[in-house]
């Protein structure tokens, strides 16, 4: 990103200025037939985690915030963002690191007894205010500091996510089915065949860009449309073999009615939060839990706007660091007033979105021996996230046909989501030099510059680090979360004293050399 230096607001300025002449040929330039593979695949990838997430979100904050919040959320943020945004390829939505904040603040909240949603209204007032803050004061400058090395590390922390949580509720029915009183082979044997037959005709169709059978156009259609028509022939294969044995399994969980989630005395609550309705020092004493608010906000809005930004990407239009930190800030306040949950960038679903809208161009013979693929452009548009979020909307008038999508599909989705995203993170391509045969390593910049040990070394400390913030994300420590992501930033300028320093140049560059080779590819 450029930097901006003339004071206040300038940061904002300039990222209009940036953004304001490619305005009209954003909408131009999303007519186009892979617009419509992009907004099929991803409204079912962010229709999913937005009722799963809700869900999660309900039963850790005691009914309070749930999946219809989450649900209309989603789509009025969604709708927001791809209008007036500076970077519309990015969805916004629930993310893993938000959930547990947001469940660390209903605990401290109950044990000190006070009204949930007057409390969290506060912090996210709060923390709006400080966001908003932040972008007129150019904070987001302070991502230049941070490198391949933090952003591939976060990256893979997501990944991980959504590969483990899909994997652990596989697990979880197969738990269930073989715990029960009578022991029930049908339900997750029906559940895994249909997860895994999901996931692998996705990955089967996506990689038919490299297949040497059919036309480009015809090779391009079907790796475009990949995930949608996966999760289409799954949920005919279900419903074809629930007719003929009658199995029933766990299906898209999507709320009845358009009410809020918290009921008092028997009467859901109202849309607008009473900010008063708690004591006196509550407005003051929020100060505190949003400041960790405001470092998970910025970092994860941020992190995500670097990794969709990346030069790997070839993005022409222009980055807007502060103009879109301005926008998330008043989206949070707006959300904290109607007991809405806060969103923010979603890393892998963003990736996902610059991928399906991306063209690719096979590697020459002479310049690789994998014919790997590479980004040679992406279709920069609004109107694929704005066509996603207004389906989205439409979901609440079609809520009986999406209760067909069995759960297992959507986790199927979720594992290829997952397992996609780790193309282009070279931390991946280095983890899985431990286990390569050296005679068969890829002949990547950092391998023909730096000795294997040295890479190994660094690949080794981004081990490390990741495992400590998966340990924190799931302990009782979670709301120091956000902390320990920004901690990424000294350790890796602490590792310029025990890294030569083109070392270093090579193994954390920017952007990816054309002659890359990728094992994730």
């Amino acid at each position: 990103m450029k930097e901006a230096k003339n004071g206040a607001f300038s940061g904002i300025l300039k990222d209009l200025q940036t953004r304001r002449p490619h305005y009209l040929n954003d909408f131009k330039d999303g007519i186009k037939a892979k617009s419509i593979a992009s907004t099929l695949f991803l409204y079912f990838a962010c229709l999913a985690p937005t009722i799963t997430f809700g869900g999660i979100m309900g039963l850790s904050t005691g009914g309070h915030i749930g999946a219809m919040e989450m649900l209309l959320a989603t789509i009025a943020v969604g709708i927001i963002w791809s209008i007036f945004s500076g970077s519309p390829l990015i969805m916004m939505g629930g993310t893993g690191p938000i959930l547990i904040f947001t469940t660390t603040l209903y605990q401290v909240f109950q044990a000190m007894e006070l009204p949930f949603l007057t409390a969290y209204a506060w912090v996210g007032i709060w923390s709006g205010l400080i966001l908003i803050a932040l972008a007129v004061f150019n904070a987001s400058n302070l991502m230049k500091h941070f490198t391949r090395f933090t952003d591939e590390i976060f990256a893979a922390l997501i990944c991980f996510i959504y590969v483990v949580e899909s994997l652990k509720a596989l697990l979880n029915i197969f738990i269930e089915g073989y715990t029960a009183d009578q022991i029930n082979h049908d339900v997750p044997l029906l559940t895994i065949l249909l997860a895994f037959g999901t996931y692998q005709i996705a990955m089967s169709l996506s990689r038919m860009r490299k297949s040497v059978f059919l036309r480009p156009t015809a090779r391009n259609f079907l790796a475009d449309f990949g995930p949608a028509t996966s999760i289409i022939l799954m949920t005919i294969v279900f419903l074809y073999l629930q007719k003929l044995d009658s199995v029933e399994i766990l299906r898209l969980a999507v709320p009845d009615q358009i009410q809020p989630s918290h009921m008092i005395d028997g009467v859901p609550r109202s849309w607008w939060i009473d900010i008063w309705a708690g004591p006196s020092y509550l407005p003051i004493f929020a100060i505190l839990p949003a400041l960790l608010g405001v470092v998970l906000l910025f970092l994860d809005q941020n992190i995500t706007a670097r990794l969709v930004n990346s030069p790997d990407h070839k993005l022409e239009k222009g980055d807007s660091y502060h103009w879109d930190l301005t926008l998330l800030g008043t989206l949070v306040i707006v959300c904290s007033l109607l007991g809405l949950p806060w969103l923010v960038a979603a890393t892998v679903r963003s990736i996902n979105h610059v991928k399906s809208l991306a063209s690719y161009k096979p590697q020459g013979s002479d310049e690789t021996h994998s014919g790997v693929e590479k980004i040679q452009a992406v279709q920069e548009n609004r109107v694929t996230p704005l066509a996603i979020y207004t389906l989205m909307g439409c979901s609440l008038l079609f809520l009986p046909f999406l209760k067909m999508i069995p759960m297992a599909v959507l986790y199927g989705i979720f594992l290829y989501m997952g397992i996609v995203s780790f193309g282009g993170n070279q931390f991946f391509d280095r983890l899985s030099l431990w286990i390569t045969d050296p005679e068969l390593y890829p002949m990547s910049h950092y391998r023909r510059k730096v000795p294997m040990r040295v890479i190994n070394k660094f690949t080794f400390i981004q081990v490390i680090c990741l495992g400590v913030l998966w340990f924190i994300k799931a302990s009782v420590l979670g709301i120091l979360f956000p902390l320990f992501i920004a901690l990424l930033v000294p350790i890796r300028l602490k590792l310029k004293n025990y890294f030569d320093k083109e070392h270093l140049e090579y193994l954390d560059a920017d952007e990816i050399p054309d002659e890359e080779e990728s094992r994730w590819a």
